[in-house]
Protein backbone atom coordinates (compact mmCIF):
# COMPACT_ATOMS: atom_id res chain seq x y z
CA UNK A 1 0.00 0.00 0.00
CA UNK A 2 1.28 3.78 -0.76
CA UNK A 3 1.97 6.29 1.41
CA UNK A 4 -0.23 8.16 -0.01
CA UNK A 5 -3.40 5.53 0.37
CA UNK A 6 -2.48 5.40 4.06
CA UNK A 7 -2.26 8.81 4.50
CA UNK A 8 -6.14 8.98 2.93
CA UNK A 9 -7.02 6.30 5.46
CA UNK A 10 -6.00 7.91 7.79
CA UNK A 11 -7.58 11.00 7.24
CA UNK A 12 -11.32 8.92 6.61
CA UNK A 13 -10.63 7.28 9.93
CA UNK A 14 -9.69 10.63 11.67
CA UNK A 15 -13.43 11.66 9.80
CA UNK A 16 -15.25 8.88 11.20
CA UNK A 17 -14.16 9.59 15.19
CA UNK A 18 -17.84 9.62 16.53
CA UNK A 19 -16.17 11.78 19.76
CA UNK A 20 -13.35 13.99 17.24
CA UNK A 21 -11.75 16.26 19.08
CA UNK A 22 -12.69 19.47 18.92
CA UNK A 23 -9.87 21.45 17.42
CA UNK A 24 -7.92 19.63 14.23
CA UNK A 25 -4.75 20.41 12.74
CA UNK A 26 -3.36 19.21 9.54
CA UNK A 27 0.29 19.96 8.05
CA UNK A 28 0.48 19.60 4.18
CA UNK A 29 -2.57 16.89 3.17
CA UNK A 30 -1.10 16.76 -0.39
CA UNK A 31 2.13 14.86 -0.05
CA UNK A 32 1.79 11.84 -1.22
CA UNK A 33 -1.56 12.20 -3.01
CA UNK A 34 -2.46 12.14 -6.45
CA UNK A 35 -3.41 15.55 -6.48
CA UNK A 36 -7.05 15.14 -8.37
CA UNK A 37 -7.81 13.52 -4.73
CA UNK A 38 -7.75 16.72 -3.18
CA UNK A 39 -10.58 18.65 -4.51
CA UNK A 40 -12.34 15.54 -2.90
CA UNK A 41 -10.48 15.89 0.48
CA UNK A 42 -11.36 19.05 0.58
CA UNK A 43 -15.60 18.33 0.65
CA UNK A 44 -14.48 15.48 3.61
CA UNK A 45 -13.12 18.31 5.63
CA UNK A 46 -15.46 20.57 4.98
CA UNK A 47 -18.62 18.22 5.47
CA UNK A 48 -16.87 16.96 8.51
CA UNK A 49 -16.29 21.14 10.05
CA UNK A 50 -19.66 22.28 9.12
CA UNK A 51 -22.18 19.64 10.58
CA UNK A 52 -23.20 20.02 13.15
CA UNK A 53 -23.05 22.01 16.96
CA UNK A 54 -19.62 20.13 17.74
CA UNK A 55 -18.48 19.07 14.61
CA UNK A 56 -14.39 20.34 14.87
CA UNK A 57 -12.30 23.26 14.03
CA UNK A 58 -10.35 21.81 10.79
CA UNK A 59 -6.88 24.01 10.61
CA UNK A 60 -4.96 22.98 7.51
CA UNK A 61 -1.65 24.31 5.83
CA UNK A 62 -0.84 23.73 2.55
CA UNK A 63 1.95 24.78 -0.04
CA UNK A 64 -0.32 23.08 -3.15
CA UNK A 65 -1.97 25.36 -5.31
CA UNK A 66 -4.47 22.54 -6.15
CA UNK A 67 -5.23 22.08 -2.79
CA UNK A 68 -5.86 26.11 -2.48
CA UNK A 69 -8.44 25.94 -5.67
CA UNK A 70 -10.92 23.42 -3.99
CA UNK A 71 -11.25 26.55 -1.10
CA UNK A 72 -13.63 29.35 -1.28
CA UNK A 73 -12.39 32.41 0.04
CA UNK A 74 -14.25 32.54 2.92
CA UNK A 75 -12.50 29.14 3.70
CA UNK A 76 -9.21 30.11 2.98
CA UNK A 77 -6.57 32.50 5.56
CA UNK A 78 -3.47 34.22 4.97
CA UNK A 79 -0.35 34.41 7.65
CA UNK A 80 2.54 36.01 6.35
CA UNK A 81 5.74 36.91 8.46
CA UNK A 82 5.73 40.55 8.87
CA UNK A 83 9.27 42.48 8.83
CA UNK A 84 9.20 42.74 13.13
CA UNK A 85 9.14 39.04 13.06
CA UNK A 86 5.63 38.39 13.74
CA UNK A 87 2.95 36.80 12.12
CA UNK A 88 -0.28 38.49 10.00
CA UNK A 89 -3.49 36.79 9.32
CA UNK A 90 -6.02 38.10 6.77
CA UNK A 91 -8.81 36.24 5.25
CA UNK A 92 -8.64 35.76 1.38
CA UNK A 93 -12.24 37.47 1.15
CA UNK A 94 -11.34 40.50 2.60
CA UNK A 95 -9.41 41.54 -0.66
CA UNK A 96 -12.21 42.82 -2.61
CA UNK A 97 -10.09 41.64 -5.90
CA UNK A 98 -9.44 38.23 -4.69
CA UNK A 99 -13.05 37.67 -4.70
CA UNK A 100 -14.29 39.41 -7.38
CA UNK A 101 -11.73 37.48 -9.77
CA UNK A 102 -13.00 33.99 -7.75
CA UNK A 103 -16.76 35.24 -8.51
CA UNK A 104 -15.27 35.48 -12.17
CA UNK A 105 -14.77 31.86 -11.81
CA UNK A 106 -10.47 31.82 -11.70
CA UNK A 107 -9.30 29.17 -9.09
CA UNK A 108 -8.50 31.01 -5.82
CA UNK A 109 -4.91 28.47 -6.44
CA UNK A 110 -3.99 29.90 -9.25
CA UNK A 111 -4.69 33.40 -8.03
CA UNK A 112 -1.82 32.44 -4.91
CA UNK A 113 0.52 31.11 -7.29
CA UNK A 114 0.01 34.30 -9.43
CA UNK A 115 0.56 36.47 -6.33
CA UNK A 116 -2.54 37.77 -6.05
CA UNK A 117 -3.09 36.74 -2.24
CA UNK A 118 0.23 38.34 -1.17
CA UNK A 119 -0.18 41.57 0.88
CA UNK A 120 0.01 44.58 -1.33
Amino acid sequence: MSDGTLKLFAYMLLLEDPEPPPFICIEEPENGLYHKLLESLVSAFREHATGGKHDPQIFITTHQPYFVDALSPEETWILEKQPDGFSAIRRASDDAIVKSMVEEGLPLGSLWYSDYLDAR
